[in-house]
């Protein structure tokens, strides 16, 4: 299955340097707002050390890790869900993320100017807020209109509906987000179809500079503070730093500048935990001589849906998989040593494939 996050923010908080760190495709920053005309698309691979891990034992001829796409959406401002700036344009590129990716200025830059006049991520994060939440009231309502048609012409589940969206705009009239309105999961298909901006799961960026990298600063705490309430997503990223990490072209040399900087790992690997988390994803692998290749799918899928995000034939043919558990390859260090350990397992339709299995689809079109 695609997966994608759009990455927003106002204008000048440093968006495309977080999305040059994290995608393998650059884009030029600028100091001038609005001077983007389109978003800037990249992928990144998903960092699996097991893929690496299985292909020692395999030696395939290629390894293939998962993929996610990143947008890079032109910076927002005041008004432009009314058509300022750039526009309701790069809102509805928005509508066709998974998830959003909202980056914060938190760092002080006197030759980067802020549209707002003052560095508050807190205000900033609110402007942008608001911005999505005008256009999803736009949407529902217009919704309402076309469901009290319904009412009247005596469908039976508009009334339901109706009354589930007049709890979204009463929600959303008071400042607050589609995503943590007070409607039961089941109840939330009501607005499936709009697509709504402020239903999607996000992830905070606090954007630092390289001396903030480890423990964050005034502006992070400000940030973490407004959302103590929120079970938000958050995470502290020195951009500019890691942007010019991404850029090495030798892994060993990421590595040191890496540790020099005080960081374990890359931002692009916090990003894409926190994606899978707030996304309830997971992966599983294929092996053989050919390729060893990751795949992403949602927790809690049957072995068909598994094999459908390979093809639809395979879904549709679907006889078994034969499944191995990562760590039980790893111990016994082949198919053969699994299967001879009493491990290697025949599942059928209604197997719920875990995290880390490595799988074999039979099926039959």
């Amino acid at each position: 299955m695609a997966l994608n996050c759009g990455i927003i923010g106002l204008t000048n908080t440093g968006k495309t340097t977080i999305f040059n760190c994290i995608s393998n495709t650059k884009a030029e920053a600028s100091s001038f707002a609005f001077s983007a005309t389109k978003s800037n698309i990249g992928m990144c691979e998903v960092p699996d050390k097991r893929l690496w891990e299985i292909d020692k034992l395999i030696k395939s001829v290629k390894v293939v890790p998962a993929t996610v796409e990143i947008v890079d959406v032109p910076g927002l401002a005041k008004g432009a869900s009314h058509g300022e700036g750039v526009g309701n344009k790069f809102l509805a590129d928005i509508q066709q993320m998974d998830a959003i990716i909202h980056v914060l200025r938190c760092f002080d830059d006197p030759n980067l100017a802020h549209m707002e006049g003052s560095i508050d991520p807190v205000r900033d994060r609110e402007i942008v807020d608001l911005e999505l939440q005008v256009r999803d009231l736009d949407l529902i309502a217009r919704k309402i209109q076309r469901t009290e048609k319904l009412i009247r012409t005596g469908d039976k589940d508009a009334k339901k509906a109706l009354e589930i969206l007049n709890v979204y705009l009463q929600h959303m009239e008071n400042f607050g987000n589609a995503r943590n309105a007070p409607v039961a999961e089941e109840d939330r298909k009501y607005i499936a179809d709009l697509q709504l901006l402020t239903a999607k799961p996000v992830i905070y960026v606090c954007n630092v500079d390289d001396a903030s990298a480890i423990k964050g600063n005034k502006y992070t705490e400000k940030v973490f503070k407004s959302m103590a309430d929120e079970d938000a997503e958050i995470l502290v990223i020195a951009g500019k730093l890691e942007a010019e990490i991404a850029e090495l072209d030798d892994k060993d040399d990421r590595e040191v500048f890496l540790a020099d900087a005080g960081l374990t790992e890359p931002g692009v690997n916090k990003l894409l935990m926190s994606a899978y988390k707030i996304l309830d994803l997971m992966s599983f692998f294929t092996a053989g001589p050919k390729e060893v290749k990751a795949w992403t799918i949602h927790k809690g899928m049957a072995g068909p849906q598994a094999a459908g995000v390979i093809h639809s034939d395979i879904e549709r043919g679907y006889i078994r998989a034969e499944v191995m558990k990562y760590n039980d390859f790893m111990q016994y260090k082949s198919e053969q040593g699994v299967k001879d350990a009493g491990k290697f397992k025949i599942e059928g339709k209604n197997y719920i494939v875990e995290d880390g299995d490595i799988l074999h689809f039979r099926f039959n079109v």
